[in-house]
Protein backbone atom coordinates (compact mmCIF):
# COMPACT_ATOMS: atom_id res chain seq x y z
CA UNK A 1 0.00 0.00 0.00
CA UNK A 2 3.06 2.16 -0.48
CA UNK A 3 5.80 3.14 -2.90
CA UNK A 4 9.39 3.76 -1.86
CA UNK A 5 12.93 4.10 -3.12
CA UNK A 6 16.18 3.15 -1.40
CA UNK A 7 19.44 4.40 -2.89
CA UNK A 8 23.14 5.11 -2.48
CA UNK A 9 24.68 8.11 -4.22
CA UNK A 10 27.83 6.78 -5.93
CA UNK A 11 29.46 10.23 -5.89
CA UNK A 12 28.93 11.26 -2.28
CA UNK A 13 28.26 7.91 -0.61
CA UNK A 14 25.08 9.26 0.98
CA UNK A 15 22.36 6.68 1.63
CA UNK A 16 18.67 7.46 1.56
CA UNK A 17 15.07 6.32 1.59
CA UNK A 18 11.97 8.15 0.36
CA UNK A 19 8.39 6.95 0.65
CA UNK A 20 4.75 7.96 0.11
CA UNK A 21 1.60 6.13 1.16
CA UNK A 22 -2.07 6.44 1.97
CA UNK A 23 -1.17 5.58 5.55
CA UNK A 24 -0.63 7.88 8.49
CA UNK A 25 3.00 8.66 9.44
CA UNK A 26 4.40 6.10 7.01
CA UNK A 27 7.99 7.26 7.49
CA UNK A 28 8.05 6.05 11.08
CA UNK A 29 7.94 2.40 10.05
CA UNK A 30 9.14 2.21 6.43
CA UNK A 31 12.37 4.22 6.24
CA UNK A 32 15.62 3.12 7.91
CA UNK A 33 19.23 4.13 7.20
CA UNK A 34 22.57 4.27 8.99
CA UNK A 35 25.72 6.13 8.08
CA UNK A 36 28.26 3.88 6.39
CA UNK A 37 26.01 0.82 6.72
CA UNK A 38 22.97 0.80 4.48
CA UNK A 39 19.33 1.73 3.98
CA UNK A 40 16.09 -0.25 4.18
CA UNK A 41 12.45 0.23 3.21
CA UNK A 42 9.97 -2.24 4.74
CA UNK A 43 6.33 -2.00 3.66
CA UNK A 44 3.14 -3.74 2.40
CA UNK A 45 1.96 -5.68 5.47
CA UNK A 46 5.28 -4.47 6.74
CA UNK A 47 7.41 -5.89 9.49
CA UNK A 48 9.27 -2.89 10.99
CA UNK A 49 12.01 -5.13 12.43
CA UNK A 50 13.40 -5.60 8.92
CA UNK A 51 14.78 -2.07 9.33
CA UNK A 52 16.92 -2.40 12.46
CA UNK A 53 17.67 -6.09 11.88
CA UNK A 54 18.68 -5.51 8.29
CA UNK A 55 20.97 -2.66 9.31
CA UNK A 56 22.46 -4.80 12.09
CA UNK A 57 23.34 -7.54 9.60
CA UNK A 58 24.86 -5.08 7.15
CA UNK A 59 26.78 -3.43 9.99
CA UNK A 60 28.30 -6.85 10.73
CA UNK A 61 29.50 -7.14 7.13
CA UNK A 62 26.66 -8.94 5.33
CA UNK A 63 25.69 -7.66 1.89
CA UNK A 64 22.21 -6.32 1.33
CA UNK A 65 21.16 -9.48 -0.61
CA UNK A 66 22.47 -11.77 2.13
CA UNK A 67 20.86 -9.73 4.91
CA UNK A 68 17.50 -9.73 3.16
CA UNK A 69 17.66 -13.44 2.41
CA UNK A 70 18.35 -14.25 6.06
CA UNK A 71 15.47 -12.12 7.32
CA UNK A 72 13.03 -13.60 4.83
CA UNK A 73 14.06 -17.13 5.73
CA UNK A 74 13.11 -16.50 9.36
CA UNK A 75 9.78 -14.79 8.59
CA UNK A 76 6.63 -16.88 8.29
CA UNK A 77 4.81 -13.83 6.92
CA UNK A 78 7.31 -13.15 4.14
CA UNK A 79 4.69 -13.44 1.37
CA UNK A 80 2.97 -10.37 2.84
CA UNK A 81 6.17 -8.31 2.93
CA UNK A 82 7.79 -5.93 0.51
CA UNK A 83 11.34 -4.87 1.28
CA UNK A 84 14.17 -3.00 -0.44
CA UNK A 85 17.76 -2.78 0.81
CA UNK A 86 20.97 -1.12 -0.32
CA UNK A 87 24.29 -1.49 1.52
CA UNK A 88 27.12 1.02 1.80
CA UNK A 89 28.88 -0.52 -1.19
CA UNK A 90 25.80 -0.08 -3.37
CA UNK A 91 24.70 -3.71 -3.51
CA UNK A 92 20.91 -3.89 -3.64
CA UNK A 93 18.17 -6.41 -2.97
CA UNK A 94 14.37 -6.43 -2.98
CA UNK A 95 11.49 -8.77 -2.21
CA UNK A 96 7.83 -8.58 -3.14
CA UNK A 97 5.77 -11.29 -1.48
CA UNK A 98 3.23 -13.25 -3.50
CA UNK A 99 0.39 -11.92 -1.32
CA UNK A 100 1.23 -8.21 -1.71
CA UNK A 101 -1.79 -6.29 -3.02
CA UNK A 102 -1.59 -5.60 -6.78
CA UNK A 103 -0.35 -3.82 -8.68
CA UNK A 104 2.92 -4.60 -6.94
CA UNK A 105 6.50 -5.05 -8.03
CA UNK A 106 10.09 -3.98 -7.75
CA UNK A 107 13.16 -3.02 -9.73
CA UNK A 108 16.78 -3.06 -8.58
CA UNK A 109 20.02 -1.73 -9.99
CA UNK A 110 23.45 -0.88 -8.66
CA UNK A 111 22.88 1.32 -5.63
CA UNK A 112 19.10 1.31 -6.10
CA UNK A 113 15.95 -0.54 -5.06
CA UNK A 114 12.44 0.64 -5.92
CA UNK A 115 9.33 -1.14 -4.67
CA UNK A 116 5.60 -0.46 -4.75
CA UNK A 117 2.35 -2.22 -3.93
CA UNK A 118 -1.36 -1.45 -4.29
CA UNK A 119 -0.52 0.87 -7.16
CA UNK A 120 -2.99 2.13 -9.72
CA UNK A 121 -0.75 0.89 -12.54
CA UNK A 122 2.11 -1.63 -12.86
CA UNK A 123 4.24 1.12 -14.40
CA UNK A 124 4.87 2.96 -11.12
CA UNK A 125 8.10 1.34 -9.96
CA UNK A 126 9.74 1.49 -13.39
CA UNK A 127 8.81 5.17 -13.72
CA UNK A 128 10.38 5.83 -10.34
CA UNK A 129 13.66 4.16 -11.32
CA UNK A 130 13.75 6.03 -14.61
CA UNK A 131 13.13 9.39 -12.94
CA UNK A 132 15.84 8.72 -10.37
CA UNK A 133 18.35 7.87 -13.11
CA UNK A 134 17.40 10.87 -15.25
CA UNK A 135 17.55 13.51 -12.49
CA UNK A 136 20.66 15.55 -11.75
CA UNK A 137 21.52 16.98 -8.36
CA UNK A 138 21.87 15.70 -4.84
CA UNK A 139 20.51 12.38 -3.63
CA UNK A 140 17.53 14.08 -1.99
CA UNK A 141 16.56 15.70 -5.29
CA UNK A 142 16.73 12.37 -7.11
CA UNK A 143 14.67 10.63 -4.44
CA UNK A 144 12.01 13.33 -4.64
CA UNK A 145 11.93 13.05 -8.43
CA UNK A 146 11.19 9.35 -8.08
CA UNK A 147 8.28 10.03 -5.73
CA UNK A 148 6.74 12.59 -8.05
CA UNK A 149 7.15 10.17 -10.96
CA UNK A 150 5.16 7.59 -9.02
CA UNK A 151 2.31 10.04 -8.58
CA UNK A 152 2.40 10.86 -12.30
CA UNK A 153 1.71 7.17 -12.94
CA UNK A 154 -1.27 7.10 -10.58
CA UNK A 155 0.51 6.24 -7.33
CA UNK A 156 -1.27 4.47 -4.48
CA UNK A 157 -4.78 3.47 -5.64
CA UNK A 158 -6.15 4.61 -2.25
CA UNK A 159 -4.80 8.15 -2.61
CA UNK A 160 -2.21 10.16 -0.64
CA UNK A 161 -1.62 10.87 3.03
CA UNK A 162 1.97 10.72 4.29
CA UNK A 163 5.51 10.92 2.96
CA UNK A 164 9.05 10.93 4.30
CA UNK A 165 12.66 11.29 3.23
CA UNK A 166 15.68 10.07 5.19
CA UNK A 167 19.24 10.79 4.01
CA UNK A 168 22.38 9.94 5.99
CA UNK A 169 25.97 11.06 5.32
CA UNK A 170 28.65 8.62 4.12
CA UNK A 171 30.66 8.87 7.33
CA UNK A 172 30.13 9.98 10.89
CA UNK A 173 28.31 8.83 13.98
CA UNK A 174 25.85 5.99 13.58
CA UNK A 175 22.96 8.29 14.51
CA UNK A 176 23.95 11.08 12.11
CA UNK A 177 21.39 12.24 9.55
CA UNK A 178 21.39 14.93 6.92
CA UNK A 179 17.63 14.95 6.38
CA UNK A 180 15.02 13.12 8.44
CA UNK A 181 11.77 14.72 7.33
CA UNK A 182 8.21 13.46 7.61
CA UNK A 183 4.76 14.61 6.57
CA UNK A 184 2.41 12.60 8.74
CA UNK A 185 -1.01 13.64 7.44
CA UNK A 186 -1.61 15.83 4.40
CA UNK A 187 -3.74 15.55 1.28
CA UNK A 188 -0.73 16.61 -0.82
CA UNK A 189 2.15 15.08 1.12
CA UNK A 190 4.75 15.27 -1.66
CA UNK A 191 4.24 19.01 -2.13
CA UNK A 192 4.58 19.50 1.60
CA UNK A 193 7.64 17.25 1.77
CA UNK A 194 9.28 19.25 -1.02
CA UNK A 195 8.57 22.46 0.90
CA UNK A 196 9.97 21.07 4.14
CA UNK A 197 13.08 19.89 2.27
CA UNK A 198 13.62 23.46 1.04
CA UNK A 199 13.35 24.70 4.64
CA UNK A 200 15.81 22.02 5.77
CA UNK A 201 18.27 23.24 3.16
CA UNK A 202 17.69 26.81 4.28
CA UNK A 203 18.61 25.83 7.83
CA UNK A 204 21.75 24.05 6.61
CA UNK A 205 22.83 27.34 5.03
CA UNK A 206 21.70 29.27 8.10
CA UNK A 207 23.82 27.09 10.38
CA UNK A 208 26.80 27.65 8.11
CA UNK A 209 26.20 31.40 8.27
CA UNK A 210 26.16 31.42 12.07
CA UNK A 211 29.37 29.37 12.23
CA UNK A 212 31.11 31.73 9.83
CA UNK A 213 29.88 34.78 11.72
CA UNK A 214 31.17 33.46 15.03
CA UNK A 215 34.51 32.82 13.34
CA UNK A 216 34.59 36.47 12.26
CA UNK A 217 34.05 35.89 8.53
CA UNK A 218 31.05 38.15 7.99
CA UNK A 219 31.36 38.39 4.21
CA UNK A 220 31.01 34.64 3.74
CA UNK A 221 28.40 34.54 6.49
CA UNK A 222 26.28 36.99 4.51
CA UNK A 223 26.57 34.85 1.39
CA UNK A 224 25.37 31.82 3.34
CA UNK A 225 22.51 33.62 5.10
CA UNK A 226 21.33 35.10 1.80
CA UNK A 227 21.20 31.55 0.41
CA UNK A 228 19.13 30.58 3.44
CA UNK A 229 16.80 33.54 3.06
CA UNK A 230 16.30 32.79 -0.62
CA UNK A 231 15.19 29.23 0.21
CA UNK A 232 12.91 30.26 3.10
CA UNK A 233 12.00 33.95 2.69
CA UNK A 234 9.06 33.68 5.10
CA UNK A 235 11.09 32.25 7.97
CA UNK A 236 11.32 35.13 10.45
CA UNK A 237 14.28 33.65 12.35
CA UNK A 238 16.42 33.46 9.22
CA UNK A 239 15.16 36.93 8.23
CA UNK A 240 16.16 38.27 11.66
CA UNK A 241 19.72 37.02 11.52
CA UNK A 242 20.09 38.04 7.89
CA UNK A 243 19.35 41.58 9.10
CA UNK A 244 22.14 41.42 11.67
CA UNK A 245 24.69 40.04 9.22
CA UNK A 246 23.73 42.43 6.43
CA UNK A 247 24.16 45.30 8.85
CA UNK A 248 27.49 43.89 9.91
CA UNK A 249 28.86 44.37 6.40
CA UNK A 250 27.42 47.88 6.05
CA UNK A 251 24.18 47.13 4.19
CA UNK A 252 22.13 49.09 6.74
CA UNK A 253 19.03 49.89 4.70
CA UNK A 254 18.54 46.22 3.82
CA UNK A 255 19.25 45.27 7.42
CA UNK A 256 16.54 47.60 8.73
CA UNK A 257 13.97 46.29 6.25
CA UNK A 258 14.76 42.69 7.15
CA UNK A 259 14.63 43.40 10.88
CA UNK A 260 11.23 45.08 10.63
CA UNK A 261 9.90 42.18 8.56
CA UNK A 262 11.09 39.77 11.25
CA UNK A 263 9.60 41.90 14.03
CA UNK A 264 6.23 42.07 12.27
CA UNK A 265 6.18 38.27 12.12
CA UNK A 266 7.49 37.83 15.66
CA UNK A 267 7.27 40.88 17.98
CA UNK A 268 9.86 39.37 20.36
CA UNK A 269 12.63 39.55 17.73
CA UNK A 270 14.54 42.28 19.58
CA UNK A 271 14.49 40.23 22.80
CA UNK A 272 15.66 37.21 20.77
CA UNK A 273 18.79 39.09 19.70
CA UNK A 274 19.52 40.57 23.12
CA UNK A 275 19.39 37.12 24.71
CA UNK A 276 21.83 35.84 22.11
CA UNK A 277 24.17 38.69 23.03
CA UNK A 278 23.82 37.88 26.73
CA UNK A 279 24.80 34.27 26.02
CA UNK A 280 27.82 35.32 23.95
CA UNK A 281 26.34 33.83 20.80
CA UNK A 282 26.89 36.79 18.46
CA UNK A 283 30.24 38.10 17.21
CA UNK A 284 31.34 41.26 18.98
CA UNK A 285 31.45 43.38 15.82
CA UNK A 286 27.68 43.16 15.30
CA UNK A 287 26.59 43.90 18.87
CA UNK A 288 26.44 47.72 18.40
CA UNK A 289 24.38 47.11 15.26
CA UNK A 290 21.81 45.09 17.24
CA UNK A 291 21.20 48.08 19.49
CA UNK A 292 20.74 50.25 16.41
CA UNK A 293 18.29 47.87 14.78
CA UNK A 294 16.22 47.11 17.83
CA UNK A 295 15.80 50.81 18.61
CA UNK A 296 14.40 51.50 15.14
CA UNK A 297 10.63 52.06 15.06
CA UNK A 298 8.55 49.72 12.89
CA UNK A 299 8.77 50.54 9.19
CA UNK A 300 5.54 51.41 7.43
CA UNK A 301 6.49 49.76 4.11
Amino acid sequence: MTYSIVARDPTTGELGVAVQSRWFNVGATVAWAETGVGAVATQAFGEPSYGPLGLARMRQGETAPDALEALLAADGGRELRQVGMVDASGRSAAHTGARCVPASGQVTADGLSVQANMMERPTVWHAMAEAYAATDGELADRLMAALFAAEAEGGDVRGRQAAAILVVPPTGASWATRYDLRVEDDRSPLDELARVLRVARAYEAFGTALDLAMAGDLERAVTAVEDAHGLAPDDDQITLFSAVLLGGVGRLDEARRRFEAARRAEPRSAEHLHRFIAAGMLPGQVIPLVDLLTATPDATA
